[in-house]
């Protein structure tokens, strides 16, 4: 089973090299997408220097930062073209770290969908201030509360998907962007039908670089919730 791993970024050149390094050196079958909108600390020339090194590696360059909604789709996309069995999604930041990815993959023999998850049995977050972790929980309880969303850790953007779980899904017709794509994507594959599974990660606050995180992110987030709850009892 071919695995492609997705990795949006934006000014992450201190992070990509490593983390690239990191994920090829894992004992299965792998390749590496990056999308990079265009980062002005050079992380896609970066990216063009370790796909040129490494066959496994391949760079997508968009003109801007377009969200990490968009970049997301356009990852899934070329995996899919490169016929990828799964498709794995993480951050560039080392927050999601690549030793949990080989017990990802082998729940993906019994699931559609599996979330690195930092609130079932075993997972956790290092180096969270106690306000974000308030916010991160706050989150998650309203998602799962007003969406029915089975998944514990409904915000995560550490995922696997399963190829036919993300064919059923209207990639094109995803209203939302940046962290708020995250909680519909997980919605619109449960409606799809998709078995959705969590296994324990720790969750490792960024070593290098700036959080994404806004206020704005946060408010989009909120929207996205109430826009989709209505469709949750009614067709769209």
């Amino acid at each position: 089973m071919q695995t492609q791993v997705i990795i949006p970024t934006y000014n992450e050149r201190e992070n990509i090299a490593a983390l690239v390094t990191t994920l090829i050196a894992l004992p299965m079958p792998l390749g590496v997408i990056v999308v990079d909108d265009n980062s002005p600390d050079g992380t896609g020339q970066l990216v063009d220097s370790l796909a040129a090194e490494h066959n496994q590696v391949t760079a997508i360059h968009r003109p801007g930062k377009l969200g990490l909604g968009t970049a997301h789709i356009a990852g899934m996309k070329r995996a899919l073209e490169l016929g990828a069995d799964y498709v794995l999604t993480m951050d560039a930041d080392f927050s999601h770290h690549p030793r949990f990815i080989p017990a990802m993959v082998a729940r993906m023999d019994s699931c559609d969908l599996c979330i690195g998850s930092r609130y079932v049995p075993g997972g956790g977050t290092i180096a969270c201030t106690a306000p974000r972790k308030a916010l991160s929980y706050g989150a998650n309880a309203f998602a799962r509360l007003a969406l029915g969303l089975q998944a514990h850790d409904c915000t995560a953007g550490f995922r696997c998907y399963r190829r036919q779980i993300l064919e059923q899904v209207p990639l094109d017709r995803i209203f939302s962007n940046g962290y708020s794509f995250l909680i519909e994507m997980l919605y619109l594959c449960q409606k799809a039908g998709a078995r959705v599974a969590e296994i324990p990660i720790i969750f490792e606050n960024r070593r290098l670089g700036q959080s994404k995180i806004s206020r704005r992110e946060i408010a989009s987030a909120m929207y996205t919730v109430l826009r989709l709850a209505p469709s949750r009892f009614f067709a769209r």
